[in-house]
């Protein structure tokens, strides 16, 4: 493993976080995060709940566990039956027990149609071709913001210009839900480095192996996976390894990941003094803060000073 924090300088500490053998599955690469984690943190799935839809660009989510707190993903959405699916535009903080109603979130489907069933019911994170706009829109309550980018992204995909971000996630959820199984979740893994083709899409990281675990299939197939389906290179024969043993092969194969993780690094963006924290909420001792820079965007969450909890990625 490679230290982060010698491949990704940037205003958070990720001394301590090391970055993994790359693994790839068309245009995406994803470069598993091992590192220390920070127990307590109650996970999206399994204690975060959508308790209700209000109204249009109006939610409640509940932290449903008896201990510990909740840190809000940044982009979170939901698909759901019997009411407009709807995503957040920014990260929070909720304690044990606590409802909190968000008056600013983008509904993403404008207009009635295009539910799902109750069954299926599921949430993602926004497409990283959307975040940079949703992020900019935090605090302005207008449930149709989102829609004009939506409407882009869609046109840019050959499908209907309207502002109905299920065209995608849904309809296509089959065709996405191929890079869940196509890469690759390490025991232990806190985080990844996402790429598109040969450019940096995003930094992700959890408090702990299970957070990350149940951010998983949101992250890879709709976060990162929608552009990496977009950018889907042809299909070329695989070269095959030429040794003739096995310690041959271990070898070729030892090269070729040291050459994969170099060729990555030089992928990573320059980050240089303008990239900046500014806090946003706290609760105890974390402390949500939005990062800006040249090309980057995201929110992260610290504690003394070291990430707990980031979503960092490339302005498109």
């Amino acid at each position: 493993m490679t230290s982060l924090d010698t491949l990704l300088p940037t205003p958070l500490d990720l001394r301590g976080h090391q970055a993994g053998t790359p693994q790839r599955a068309g245009a995406l690469t994803m470069v598993p995060i091992h590192g220390p984690e920070r127990p307590g943190i109650v996970a999206p799935r399994s204690g975060l709940k959508l308790k209700r839809v209000v109204g249009y660009g109006q939610v409640e989510l509940q932290n449903g566990a008896r201990e510990g707190v909740s840190i809000v993903p940044l982009h979170l959405g939901y698909i759901q039956d019997q009411a407009q699916n709807h995503a957040l535009c920014a990260a929070a903080l909720l304690g044990a027990g606590q409802t909190r109603r968000f008056d600013d979130a983008c509904c993403v489907q404008a207009g009635q149609g295009g539910y799902l069933e109750g069954r299926d019911q599921w949430f993602f994170v926004l497409p990283v071709e959307l975040r940079a706009r949703a992020l900019e829109l935090r605090g302005r309550k207008d449930y149709a913001k989102l829609w004009p980018d939506i409407s882009e992204l869609n046109r840019a995909y050959g499908l209907p210009s309207r502002g109905h971000l299920e065209q995608i996630l849904s309809r296509k959820r089959s065709t996405l839900t191929q890079f869940q199984s196509r890469l690759e979740l390490m025991p232990g893994q806190l985080g990844a480095l996402f790429f598109v083709g040969d450019r940096f899409a995003g930094l992700e990281l959890a408090p702990d192996a299970a957070y990350f675990a149940e951010m998983w299939m949101a992250l890879v197939c709709f976060a990162y996976g929608v552009a990496a389906w977009r950018a889907e290179p042809a299909r070329t024969d695989a070269v095959p390894y030429e040794a003739e043993s096995l310690a041959g092969l271990r070898a070729e194969l030892a090269r070729d990941r040291a050459a994969r993780l170099a060729e990555v690094a030089t992928w990573l963006p320059a980050v240089g003094g303008d990239v900046g924290l500014v806090e946003e909420e706290r609760y105890l001792d974390l402390r949500l803060s939005t990062l800006t820079g040249d090309g980057l965007a995201g929110q992260v969450v610290t504690e003394h000073g070291r990430p707990v909890y980031a979503s960092v990625f490339a302005r498109r």
